[in-house]
């Protein structure tokens, strides 16, 4: 019987509130639950080697030279000098594949630790940064005109883009979780590129964890509260409601980031508890009776999934809701201007629990052990193509 493959995971977020941390830490639990040979590689507060069943963990810490990229996640300029610790570390878990998770310190210090070591590397997208740094720039430079703006806005997204896609060059394969973005990445790139989907752990995310029972429609968004995730469309759905008549409804931003204190000061009938972890985080889902998501920029927008798994209906863009399979009115709503699918589902109760159960029944399907089930396919169908394997010789 052929041995498991021996997966080494450099992630540039572990512990921090955002998709790729949820991913890396539903992975690793995979792995140890499954008893499969792996590494995991992340930041810490200190330089340690800790073992778990069959889950080894190095954590980095980061020095005096490291910078904040968002809130709780940064950038370490020296993060190589642990090159030589991680080298003698794997050396002992032997991985077969070096998986990273973007172009973030830990990724390039992974993707420098697999051309080192002679091993496949695999880079899966999980960002689109290109188009984050042209949102936050455009806000950054507010005062100047609006079509100059978005010119500059357009032409960093353009170069950004570039230069993301000539990292991803350097792996041997890549991984991302929509079609569109398979597609792009083997245009642009020329390596092989692969389907990885994701999934959400539907015992802690559900119904079950419901506590109100009565109380205004209480409209939720979950994620950071930043420029890109296109946040201050919240103070226009609350004007539009309002306008429509309906005052009785609370907006609940769970999260925090650069836009926070804009939003205190410009909506009435909303509550800003901050980033929330554990059963607080699962509690403030399923008090949910609506879920917006108005990010147009996100590869995948886990928390959208979180919501559905917790029975609630979604209101989402086409482009996001494709990715994530919502079906317009049945779990959810795919829409350009949320407002009336907002006002639809805040005039019918009875609306909200069909869709919030349909909701919870497609969540139910999307469970992480199959989606890693999958990835492990993935990853040895990879390896094992002539493109791949002529690479990897290259290399040796």
């Amino acid at each position: 019987m052929k041995p498991p493959l021996r997966v080494a995971l450099f992630t540039d977020s572990f512990w921090e509130a955002n998709g790729v941390a949820t991913v890396s830490r539903a992975l690793v639990t995979f792995a140890e639950y499954q008893q499969l040979p792996f590494c995991c590689v992340h930041a810490g507060l200190e330089r340690r080697v800790s073992c778990r069943g069959s889950v080894v963990t190095l954590e980095l810490n980061r020095s005096w030279a490291s910078f904040a990229l968002d809130q709780g996640l940064y950038c370490d300029l020296l993060l190589s000098r642990h090159r030589n610790w991680v080298i003698d570390q794997l050396r002992e878990s032997r991985p077969d594949l070096i998986h990273i998770t973007g172009p973030g310190d830990f990724g390039v210090l992974g993707c420098w630790v697999s051309k080192s070591m002679g091993i496949p590397l695999v880079a899966s997208w999980e960002t689109n940064l290109h188009e984050y740094a042209s949102q936050r720039l455009q806000e950054a430079l507010s005062i100047v005109p609006r079509g100059l703006r978005r010119s500059i806005g357009a032409a960093v997204e353009n170069l950004s883009l570039k230069a993301t896609m000539r990292f991803y060059r350097l792996a041997d394969f890549v991984l991302a979780p929509s079609k569109d973005m398979v597609d792009e990445l083997r245009r642009r790139t020329q390596r092989p590129a692969y389907f990885i989907g994701h999934g959400v752990d539907t015992a802690h995310f559900s119904p079950a964890w419901r506590n109100r029972t009565s109380g205004p429609v209480c409209i939720g968004y979950v994620g950071r509260l930043t420029p890109e995730k296109n946040v201050r469309w919240f103070c226009e759905l609350e004007r539009r409601l309002l306008a429509a008549g309906q005052g009785d409804f609370r907006l609940v931003l769970v999260g925090d980031g650069s836009e926070r204190e804009w939003l205190k000061r410009n909506l009435q009938f909303v509550e800003l508890p901050g980033v929330l972890h554990g059963d607080k985080l699962t509690a403030a889902f399923a008090d949910m009776d609506i879920f917006v998501f108005p990010s147009r920029t996100d590869t995948f927008g886990l928390v959208i999934l979180e919501a559905m798994a917790s029975g609630v209906p979604v209101v989402v863009s086409p482009k996001t809701g494709a990715r994530v399979q919502v079906q317009n009115g049945v779990n959810g709503f795919l829409a350009e201007d949320f407002t009336e699918s907002v006002l639809q589902l805040m005039r019918n109760e009875g609306l909200r629990h069909s869709m919030g159960a349909e909701a919870r029944r497609f969540a139910c399907t999307r469970d992480w052990a199959t989606v890693f089930e999958d990835l492990y396919h993935t990853y040895d169908a990879a390896l094992r193509t002539e493109n791949v394997r002529s690479r990897i010789r290259a290399k040796i």
